[in-house]
């Protein structure tokens, strides 16, 4: 009986679809890809009941999601499912396809494997209740490895084109939100789609609201990813689009990752939104009352029509935006790393009577309580692009939303291997051990509370800023992040770490000596 567990990562399934010299083998292979299907058809019946049977699949640009999609069609097929194919889509969009009027499919399934080399893929799957969560994923897999499928005959097999009615309902939520059938007339917008699934937002929601989108990068979709990683956190791909809209002298640029679950922009003046200035000015433009989206951007415009609101967001967001968050009067709730962690959170304080309109990863991954709370890359730059309209009209610039955040002097990563059979209890020891050293040190203060590793702020004389060290979501390392308020502060918070994490030998803190030196 083939055991498939090592295919589950976190709520998704990824593994590696095509063999690459001294890459790891396939994993994603035909016999595991049909049992894949099978099992999801079985647990989507046992959820449901055995009525349901309408299931949507897509995929990304990867050079496997063909020959995935009919393997999957196959063991749906199998099951007894009527499958529907849409080709080439985003992960939001086959969510959106089980709660659009007119779709309302019961289960959806895209094949993609975000941001990672183009040898891998692997699958996502939603119900109308959003996406399945790591037991569900267990579950499947487990079901897979079994053999337990439903024996419901052949079901049929076809094929529809989503993106356009998806790309529909994006525009009419512009056009609702400005009151005006071309709102972004007079607008030079560029789209960066890495050569992943995001070129359609170019030519099926820009163009048909007036922008001029001439100067746009990697609309084609190729899964060899030959220009640069489609990953908004990526620095080659971040230059990419700023680079473009500086020489395009463009009025606003957006940058996709390779299923659009995630965004990044950057405004008219060459400035990234990214991270925590994406947070920012969606602040912004949520505390100017006009509906907007992305993290504490978000936050802003929601708090000025519901004091106290919540906004959810990873571990590492700066201190800075915790400050302009409870400036405007709301309250930073920081959670976990993991897309679906601050989601989940989020929708557990909001069934608590908590206002948590949003959640929100330092990473792109941004979700809002009005859009069935999915991490959806389009729908946070379409409530950009409808201030973007709005401030146009009323003679100001997006670009001054952002005063009055203060941004860190430096902010660093390092990622530290843990060379341990069992490296998550060898990196919990260390956090313990961490937490109980720095209680002891002058000038530093545990950050409380704290759902993740070890938080600690710093006062000025130690470097005038904090650390987080936690570990990886699901590999054998341990990132450290470090922000200062000052310049030389991020080393002084490094040689002041690098003694005590020496003396864990299993623990490769490397290069935090190096940048200590």
């Amino acid at each position: 009986m083939p055991d498939y567990k090592k295919l589950q990562n976190g709520s998704d399934i990824r593994g590696v679809a095509i063999a690459v010299e001294g890459g790891k083998p396939v994993d994603l292979t035909e016999e595991a890809v049909r049992a894949i299907g099978g099992a999801f058809a079985g647990w989507l019946q046992s959820r449901l009941g055995e009525g349901a049977k309408r299931i949507s699949i897509g995929r990304d640009s990867r050079l496997s999601g063909e020959q995935l999609s009919a393997w999957l069609r196959d063991g749906l097929s199998a099951a007894g499912m009527e499958v529907t194919d849409f080709g080439l889509c985003t992960t939001p969009a086959m969510f959106m396809s089980t709660v659009m009027e007119g779709w309302e499919f019961d289960g959806a399934v895209m094949i993609t494997a975000s941001h990672l080399p183009f040898e891998r893929n692997g699958f996502k799957f939603f119900t109308a209740k959003g996406g399945l969560e790591k037991q569900d994923i267990a579950a499947i897999l487990a079901s897979a490895g079994a053999g337990d499928f439903p024996a419901g005959g052949v079901g049929a097999c076809i094929r529809a084109d989503f993106l356009p009615a998806y790309a529909e309902l994006l525009q009419k939520k512009i056009r609702s939100a400005t009151g005006m059938e071309q709102p972004l007339s007079g607008l030079r917008i560029l789209v960066d789609a890495g050569n992943g699934a995001g070129g359609f937002f170019a030519g099926e929601v820009l163009a048909p609201l007036g922008a001029d989108t001439a100067g746009s990068l990697f609309l084609t979709p190729d899964g060899r990813f030959p220009n640069h990683a489609p990953n908004p956190e990526n620095a080659a791909a971040m230059d990419s689009i700023r680079t473009a809209v500086l020489e395009c002298k463009a009025d606003f640029g957006i940058i996709f990752d390779t299923d659009v679950d995630r965004a990044g922009a950057v405004l008219a003046d060459g400035s990234e939104l990214n991270r925590n200035r994406l947070i920012a000015i969606l602040s912004a433009i949520l505390l100017r009352g006009h509906p907007g989206t992305i993290i504490a951007l978000t936050a802003a415009m929601l708090l000025s029509h519901t004091p106290g609101l919540t906004i959810v967001t990873d571990s590492v967001t700066s201190t800075g935006l915790a400050r302009f968050i409870s400036e405007w009067g709301g309250t930073h709730y920081r959670f976990k790393r993991g897309y679906r962690n601050v989601i989940n959170e989020a929708e557990r304080l909001c069934a608590a009577g908590q206002a948590a309109e949003m959640a929100i990863e330092t990473s792109g991954h941004g979700a809002l309580r009005e859009n069935y709370f999915l991490d959806d890359g389009a729908y946070l730059m379409v409530k950009l692009l409808i201030e973007l309209a709005r401030a146009r009209k009323e003679g100001r610039t997006l670009e001054s939303l952002l005063a009055g955040l203060k941004e860190p002097a430096e902010s660093l990563e390092f990622r530290m291997a843990l060379n341990a059979e069992d490296f998550a209890a060898y990196g919990n020891s260390v956090i313990s051990a961490l937490a109980e050293y720095a209680e002891a040190q002058p000038g530093w203060a545990l950050a409380t509370p704290n759902y993740e590793g070890v938080r600690v702020s710093l006062a000025p004389a130690h470097g005038d800023g904090w650390f987080l060290l936690r570990l990886s979501l699901h590999d054998p390392l341990m990132p450290l992040n470090i922000e200062s308020d000052s310049a030389g502060g991020a080393k002084k918070i490094a040689a002041a770490l690098v003694g005590f994490l020496a003396g864990f030998e299993k623990l490769d803190s490397a290069s935090l000596a190096a940048f200590a030196e």
